[in-house]
């Protein structure tokens, strides 16, 4: 369950949890300064970050609960009138949570690193205190009966689960966010557009500062491709960095979740406190999370580093032409910054042992592993909703071959095996190759456009779904990924950056992401979310 955020507790949840205190910011008080202070004027919320927010708490110029209400507002402001619709529901308990912080803090208590961070989280991450639906109108009143192993650890660290996210119906697509519990997402950057899938609440609600960062999952594309979409940081870390426990799975040995957020800090800082071992996820392993992420906030992180552009990926058929230019011109970019760049790359066999890489459609027996974890599960099999006609149009078409599988049989038990990573050959064949083609050219990532076409206009985002560049190499081989934003398409929508580096090389990923946005500061904020006050 998660941690009490009583006065004293807020300080017990800090000493209780594992991950290492942040460097910067989230500083520690010793002054009662705060309970005397006026609560002064309402917090600027647009693209502000984790640390300003610290900041002004701690220097009394305003409280948790302003920031908080101050979110709240604009949520009720901005998402449904904007069209962006990326908000499912808010969270009841989120103002009297700011309201103990904010005594903590009065009491000079030790603040953890995250304390009064509002997060937004996708629809699909357990929470005891809201329902989680997983895009789902059969799971629409489903309340797990703890928190996933992610959102406990945000909430130890004094982090605020603002608002829950809209997503592709179960997970199902990375094309765009449409769930049959909520509705359908538009792109914060122009509602005409999608924010791909499946996170794509998550994506449009940070874009447009409904919160102060987010949460969202990735099983071949769902962080990467609606961050690229969005002018998000995002990052998928290694299999077996980061727990799924809690989290409604696709697949559940492609699943991973993590952050989503407008800069590369606050993600490393969510980042510092999600990655660890958890013995409720059998597929982490220990003793491989680095012990201060925010230690790889390196301005001059690119100066010395080998990036191995990926041609296959860029080049193409049907890559966008201006993606492109902007991916040749970023290249410019990361050298004038001190990278080296090794174009191109090569990995050997590549595309024959992508095609060979079958995606498993364990979905069904994955999905009712979790309905066993709830207390009183709407459901047993997933296959119900066709029955009872709870399911999305747009999700009828991949329901089918995701949820065509047995029941309750593992996959690598199946008459032809389904093999879990890492005893998958041909996933385990692709991962030697990469790194050993990353090993001979000396590289330390494995560099591409996230997306090699700009977003899909939202009422064909099936039929103009194009230049997904997620799907392969990171999920198939278990890698980590980061993208990062590298221009707008049109001076318009944006484009993403992605950088791919060895497993566990997390803190590699964040220093070369880092050191890009502080050089090139490519991301702005979409239009129409000004501020309140």
């Amino acid at each position: 369950m998660a941690c009490a955020f009583g006065i004293a507790a807020l300080a017990a949840c800090s000493n209780e949890s594992d991950a290492p205190a942040a460097t910067t910011a989230a500083p520690t008080t010793s002054t009662g300064s705060v309970a005397n202070a006026e609560p002064g004027p309402a917090p600027q919320l647009v693209e502000t970050t984790i640390a300003e927010l610290q900041a002004a708490l701690v220097a009394g110029d305003t409280t948790c609960r302003n920031i908080v209400r101050g979110y709240l507002n604009r949520i009720e402001t901005y998402d449904e009138s904007s069209g962006i619709n990326a908000i499912t529901v808010v969270n009841a308990n989120a103002l009297n949570r700011a309201d103990e912080i904010d005594a903590a803090l009065a009491a000079g208590e030790n603040m953890p690193e995250l304390f009064c961070a509002p997060l937004l989280v996708k629809d699909n991450y357990d929470t005891a205190d809201m329902v989680t639906t997983g895009g789902s109108a059969a799971l629409q009143n489903s309340i797990p009966p703890d928190d996933a192993f992610m959102i406990r650890k945000l909430r130890e660290a004094g982090a605020i689960v603002l608002a829950k996210t809209n997503m592709a119906e179960w997970a199902l697509s990375p094309r765009q966010s449409i769930s049959s519990s909520f509705g359908r997402t538009a792109n914060a950057y122009d509602v005409n557009h999608v924010p791909a899938g499946s996170s794509g609440g998550t994506a449009s609600g940070v874009a447009a500062s409904l919160g102060v960062a987010g949460m969202g999952s990735d099983t071949g594309n769902s962080i990467r491709g609606p961050s690229s979409h969005l002018a998000l940081f995002g990052i998928r870390s290694t299999l077996g960095l980061t727990s799924r426990d809690g989290v409604i799975p696709l697949s559940f040995d492609r699943d991973i979740a993590g952050p989503m957020t407008r800069t590369v800090e606050d993600g490393a800082r969510l980042f510092n406190v999600i990655a660890d071992y958890d013995p409720s996820d059998p597929l982490t392993v220990p003793n491989r999370r680095e012990d201060n992420y925010l230690d790889f906030l390196n301005a001059d992180g690119l100066e010395g580093k080998r990036l191995g552009v990926l041609r296959v990926l860029v080049d193409q058929d049907g890559a966008d032409p201006e993606i492109k230019e902007i991916f040749a011109r970023t290249l410019g970019e990361l050298e004038a910054a001190g990278a080296e760049i090794v174009d191109p790359f090569a990995i050997t066999d590549f595309e024959a042992l992508s095609d060979a890489i079958p995606f498993c459609p364990r979905f069904r027996y994955d999905v009712a592993q979790y309905f066993a974890t709830l207390e009183n599960p709407p459901l047993t099999d997933v296959n119900e909703v066709l029955e009872t006609g709870q399911i999305a149009d747009a999700t009828r078409g991949s329901f089918s071959f995701y949820a065509a599988a047995p029941l309750d049989i593992p996959p690598d038990e199946w008459e032809t095996p389904c093999p879990t990573w890492p005893n998958n050959p041909e996933r385990n064949q692709l991962l030697q190759n990469a790194m050993a083609a990353m090993d001979a050219a000396q590289v330390d990532a494995i560099i591409f456009p996230t997306w090699s076409n700009p977003p899909a206009h939202i009422d064909r985002g099936a039929e103009e779904y194009a230049g997904d560049n997620n799907q392969l190499l990171a999920p198939d081989a278990g890698l980590p990924a980061v993208t990062i934003p590298m221009g707008f398409w049109q001076d318009r929508l944006p484009v993403g950056l992605q950088f791919v580096g060895r497993p566990y090389a997390e803190g590699t990923l964040i220093e070369l992401a880092y050191a890009y946005e502080q050089a090139t500061q490519h991301r702005r904020p979409p239009a129409g979310f000004q501020e309140l006050n």
